[in-house]
């Protein structure tokens, strides 16, 4: 669920804030249908790490610890949580709270939760794994707390449950996909109650009149699965739904002037280009004769060059139709762990020749420039876009966009010397390590990192900066990290795509979590 910010601004506690968020006043009571473009393929919550299932399963369960809009930590169904050892954690949870068949929730469905996540779910399902491999042991003290004992120092473990979904403990074990599949033991403790799911195509759920925050505002609400963006278009501006997700910026104005209200929030995600940098010759770039030359990419003056000659207001203002934000970091600025000394800058071509020059390329080279064709909006044309303004500067690049499967299969191969990429996750340091962070097989350190960008220097200051508990101070230092290794030019940051909604008369307001998250629970509806 989305605490906005003028709740927070308030000083309202959460039960006031979710109460204020979710009750309806008399008569308010009405269906709610979505036109989505996420293909829920199970009713596991632990099955797999995808939106499909954060956004839609967000109705029926709910997670200890939530992320605002901010990405900030909110209590959930733990109103409180602190570190009491270095391997130790306590969670308070919220009394008074019950599952959807009307039984208690308390500590032991949080160890049961874990527990299956951690030791029952097998590969391909259990994609909920990766966050509680560092929990060693897990115990109900109490209905009402937990401890969690790690396998190690893990100040992020908050934020890592805030990606888990809580089951109620069953009296014959752990529940496997396929029972939970069928529909008929699906109870959580959110604001919905799950009605009917069919695979691919529908997910019906009806209010719960007795969740713990208040009366939930729709009686009802019915997922559509849609996934061709002009058959969401095309069924909102029909009055078919009430909300479609994931709007093209092209159909904007044609839902502008059928009536339908439009809109968007950055996406907590960046894309950008990629340099190889392992290799002393890289591929697909030459001199301007076509003869390969030492990789131009290991010199920062070069990879600063590049970033000054690319025109970032043409990207966001031409490209994505204005429904994008230049970047100049991982995450929008603002969000938790962004640093605010980092601002997109203008193209500057008389500098960057400059420096090319200075790097002893007076005249430019030239370079395959790669990316995936359809994967992100805008993607395709970047390429295009971004090459024409390197001309500029003596850098003749030719855009090659192919679809995702074949991208990613070149680009893990190393057929590439700079390439479009893209990073999201729920806090910027997932980025910062999956990205930048030197390689590392073992830990699973740079997962992203095809460049083989290496920094020792900045490697260590990020393992540092990951044991400091979240909050302020973590974000002081996520940012003061950021700072330091965006100065090296690693990657050019290129922009951060919005998440475009529309909405018709039934709804006044709707505006999607930067995760990219649907819900119903941000839907505000029209007074009657």
């Amino acid at each position: 669920m989305n605490i906005t910010t003028r709740f927070r601004a308030s000083g309202l506690s959460v039960a006031s804030v979710l109460i204020a968020l979710f009750a309806a006043g008399p008569g308010a009571a009405q269906d709610l249908r979505v036109a989505t473009s996420y293909k829920l393929m199970t009713l596991d919550p632990h099955f797999a790490t995808l939106n499909e299932n954060s956004s839609l399963l967000s109705h029926v369960f709910e997670r200890l610890v939530y992320q605002d809009e901010k990405l900030a930590l909110q209590p959930g169904l733990a109103t409180s949580w602190k570190r009491v050892s270095d391997t130790r954690w306590e969670f308070k949870l919220r009394d008074n709270v019950r599952f959807h068949d009307g039984s208690p929730f308390t500590a032991d469905d949080v160890v049961y939760t874990i527990e299956r996540v951690r030791d029952f779910l097998k590969p391909p399902s259990g994609g909920f794994q990766a966050y509680t491999k560092a929990i060693a042991a897990v115990k109900a003290v109490d209905p009402t707390t937990v401890v969690i004992d790690t396998v190690d120092s893990q100040p992020t473990l908050p934020l890592a449950l805030s990606a888990i979904f809580i089951m109620p403990r069953g009296s014959a074990g752990f529940a496997t996909t396929e029972a939970l599949n069928t529909g008929s033991s699906l109870v959580g403790t959110g604001p919905y109650k799950f009605k009917a799911w069919r695979s691919g195509e529908t997910l019906d759920l009806a209010r719960n009149d007795d969740y713990w925050g208040g009366r939930p505002t729709w009686s009802n609400v019915s997922f559509r699965i849609v996934e061709s963006p002009a058959a969401r278009v095309a069924a909102l501006a029909a009055g078919d739904v009430d909300i479609a997700d994931f709007v093209p910026a092209r159909d904007v104005e044609t839902l502008k002037q059928r009536g339908a209200k439009v809109e968007s929030v950055p996406a907590a995600r960046l894309n950008f280009f990629q340099f190889e940098l392992g290799k002393e010759v890289a591929p697909g770039v030459t001199d301007k004769a076509d003869k390969p030359i030492p990789n131009p990419f290991r010199d920062a003056r070069v990879r600063k060059a590049l970033a000054l000659a690319v025109d970032r207001n043409v990207i966001v203002d031409k490209i994505l139709s204005g429904y994008g934000t230049a970047a100049s970091q991982f995450f929008p600025n603002g969000l938790a762990g962004t640093s605010p000394n980092l601002t997109p800058q203008p193209a500057r071509y008389e500098d960057a020749k400059a420096l090319l020059a200075e790097a002893g390329y007076p005249n430019g080279f030239k370079v395959v420039l790669n990316g995936p064709a359809g994967r992100y909006p805008g993607d395709g044309e970047t390429l295009q876009a971004v090459a024409q303004s390197w001309a500029r500067i003596g850098v003749n690049a030719r855009p090659v966009g192919v679809p995702f499967s074949v991208f990613n299969t070149k680009r893990g191969a190393g057929e590439y010397g700079i390439w479009y990429g893209g990073c999201s996750g729920e806090s910027v340091d997932v980025c910062l390590e999956a990205v930048l962070k030197s390689p590392d097989s073992a830990t699973g350190a740079g997962a992203l990192n095809f460049g083989q960008y290496r920094n020792p220097a900045y490697d260590e200051r990020l393992d540092k900066a990951r044991t400091v508990d979240a909050g302020p101070d973590r974000d002081k230092a996520l940012a003061d990290l950021t700072d330091f290794v965006m100065s090296d030019e690693p990657i050019i940051p290129l922009y951060h795509f919005h998440h475009i909604s529309g909405h018709g008369p039934r709804v006044t307001s709707y505006l999607m979590h930067p995760r990219g998250w649907t819900t119903a629970m941000q839907a505000k509806p029209a007074a009657n």
